[in-house]
Order: structure tokens, then C-alpha cells, then sequence
């Protein structure tokens, strides 16, 4: 039986990231097993062979790429999940940012100038505000609950996602395929990389602000004292003075301005392309790599490496041993079931039960 604890354990917080990482690689192997491959080669390939397999010095610099929009996000809802705020829909703000951002610079086609990637930047974070901020104010004003409109949201993104492609940002000279012009054939708004073969672009570096912004924020401003307040102890934080409607304004919009950001530099680096299947689902991933990290800003960083790390290894598993797309993203899953199951055991202690004896 479960018994609650006076105190949550902190050992069992520091410790349930681990355990759960390795009951993913332990049920996770009975997984790749049961649909006919080897779980020792399935697992090493991987978490080995991205770091240090044959063909590693082309897949390291893949995981700056993958992990820079998961940190990115996962920064900006993690504010919020600190404080009882929870923005769901990040991937609807994540595809509002690429709109934004890719239209900002295909309006000045084909002019090349140096300020045209620093407006795509600043549209990219006003979209994912935008976006973010509509659940803001439905809840401030009318009370409704945030995680089902913004969630919600997601779906209109990606309708308008599908009808940019179509028709707004259509590339005029693309023979009537959907999409938008390539942006990495567009010097001034091409998001290339800083050093060449490093995988590190303006993402990347705007990552490692977030964190070290967001770690500032968290230990060193009355702010994010009043963030963590609130969402450890909600009544003592109304009688601090912590104004509730700001609170959620703030930690709503500025998640939605980094998703958004992660979004514009996505689609101007990796991808190059506003497309219909553009999104490929970094916005709920976000989610494991937030509460992963323990909604800290070194642990997102350390998360968003780690499921980096599964993205590149379930695409090279998938290419050499043949397992099904669904299999990695079951596998990723897993990871966050066990982080939630293990995470009982902060709060709950397990006590066998006693049967009486009449």
C-alpha cells in the first residue's frame, strides 16, 4: 500500500530521472524483443552508436540540431508548469512561429540585407506569443482552463499550417507542390550554421541563453521567486501579493515567444521549408524533456540532450535493424510513464499491508 510521506523525498527526486531512463531501456528491450530484433543491439545502437559508433562525427552535430527546439521549448513550459500553469499546446505555437518567421522573410524576397533575419526572429516570437497568449487571456478573463484551448489550438495551427503551404507562402516556382520557397537559398534569411560542420546555428545559441535567462530568473529575481511560490504554495503566494492574472499572462506568452523562436529557427535552418508535415511533433516532446529535467534549466539541458540523443538513434535503429517508426516513438513514451510512475515515490512511500486478525 502506499503511504504518504510528512516530506517529499528528495532523494527519490534526484533519482527518478535515472531510474526511469533505465526502465525505458529495460521494458523498452522486451518491446524491440517482441517484435523480433535483438534488445542489446536495438538499445546500443541507440544510445551507442550516435556518440561513438562508426559514422559518429556526421550524427554529434545532429544532436544540437534535435536538441536545441526541445531545450528551447521546454525552457518556456517549464516557467509555467513551476507555477500551475500548464501550456500544453507548444507545438501549436512551435508551427505559429514558422508561419510567422518564414513570411517575415519571404515578404523581402529576393532583397538580401542583414536586418531580415533579425525581423523573422522577432515575428517568429511574436506568433508563438500570439498564440500562446489567446489561452492567456481566455483563462484570465473568462476562466476557461488553458490546458484544453490551448491544446486545442494546435489543431488550428495545423490547419493553417496545411493552408500557408497551399496557398499564402506557396513557392510561385515550386510546379504547384505545397510548400514555401527554400530558405536556405536565401542568404539573409538562411539560419546556417556558426561554425561549419558543428551543427551549432542561432538556435543552438539561443537555447543556451534560455537556460542560463531562465536558471537567473528562477534563483536570482523576486519574479521567479513568485513562480516557484505559486506553484508550491499557492495560498501563501495570494497573500504575498502575487498578482494571478499577470503570472499567467507572463509564463503563458513568454513560453509561447520561445516556442515560437524554436519554430522560426527550424524553419529557417534543418527543415528550410514551410511544408504540411513541417511539425514533427517537438511540442509535446517538450513536455517529457521538461519534467525530465526536473523543471530545472540544467536538467531540461541535460533532458533535451538525452531525447536528442533517442530522435538520432531511433532513425539510425530504424534504417539498420528495421524497426517500425512507431516502435521509437512507443519507446520515447516510455520514458515519460516511468518519469511519472517513479515520481509517486517522491511523495509516496510503499508499505506492505498488514492483514488482521479477528
Amino acid at each position: 500500500m502506499l503511504e504518504k510521506r510528512p516530506q517529499p523525498s528528495k532523494m527519490w527526486s534526484y533519482a527518478t530521472p535515472l531510474v526511469a531512463v533505465i526502465a525505458t531501456m529495460v521494458f523498452g528491450g522486451v518491446l524491440f524483443a517482441l517484435l523480433g530484433k535483438n534488445p542489446v543491439e536495438a538499445i546500443g545502437t541507440i544510445f551507442w552508436e550516435p556518440l561513438f559508433g562508426e559514422f559518429a562525427f556526421y550524427y554529434r552535430p545532429q544532436l544540437l540540431v534535435k536538441g536545441a527546439p526541445l531545450v528551447l521549448i521546454a525552457i518556456g513550459l517549464s516557467l509555467g508548469f513551476r507555477a500551475g500553469i500548464w501550456n500544453i499546446g507548444a507545438e501549436g505555437q512551435y508551427i505559429m512561429g514558422a508561419i510567422f518567421g518564414a513570411a517575415a522573410g519571404l515578404a523581402f524576397y529576393p532583397l538580401e540585407a542583414w536586418f531580415i533575419f533579425p525581423i523573422m526572429v522577432m515575428a517568429g516570437a511574436l506568433g508563438g506569443w500570439i498564440w500562446a497568449t489567446i489561452p492567456a487571456v481566455l483563462k484570465v478573463r473568462f476562466g476557461t482552463n488553458e490546458i484544453l484551448v490551448s491544446l486545442m489550438l494546435v489543431y488550428v495551427a495545423e490547419q493553417m499550417l496545411a493552408s500557408v503551404s497551399l496557398g499564402l507562402l506557396k513557392n510561385p516556382e515550386g510546379f504547384g507542390f505545397p510548400g514555401s520557397r527554400n530558405l536556405q537559398q536565401y542568404e539573409s534569411a538562411y539560419n546556417a550554421e556558426l561554425i561549419a560542420g558543428s551543427g551549432m546555428h542561432w538556435g543552438v545559441v539561443t537555447a543556451l541563453i534560455a537556460v542560463i535567462f531562465a536558471y537567473v530568473l528562477l534563483n536570482r529575481h523576486m519574479l521567479g521567486f513568485h513562480i516557484r511560490l505559486t506553484g508550491e504554495a499557492p495560498r501563501a503566494a495570494r497573500f504575498a501579493g502575487v498578482n494571478p492574472a499577470r503570472l499567467v499572462l507572463f509564463c503563458l506568452g513568454l513560453s509561447g515567444a520561445l516556442a515560437g523562436l524554436a519554430g522560426m529557427f527550424e524553419v529557417s535552418g534543418p527543415s528550410g521549408v514551410v511544408s504540411i508535415d513541417f511539425n514533427v511533433g517537438y511540442g509535446f516532446t517538450a513536455i517529457i524533456v521538461a519534467f525530465l529535467g526536473r523543471l530545472h534549466p540544467v536538467g531540461i539541458l541535460l533532458a533535451g540532450g538525452l531525447m536528442a540523443l533517442t530522435y538520432i538513434g531511433g532513425e539510425i535503429a530504424q534504417s539498420q535493424l528495421g524497426l517500425p517508426a512507431a516502435a521509437i516513438q512507443v519507446f520515447q513514451g516510455m520514458l515519460l510513464f516511468f518519469l511519472l510512475a517513479f515520481d509517486l515515490l517522491t511523495n509516496y512511500r510503499i508499505r506492505a499491508a498488514r492483514s488482521e486478525v479477528a
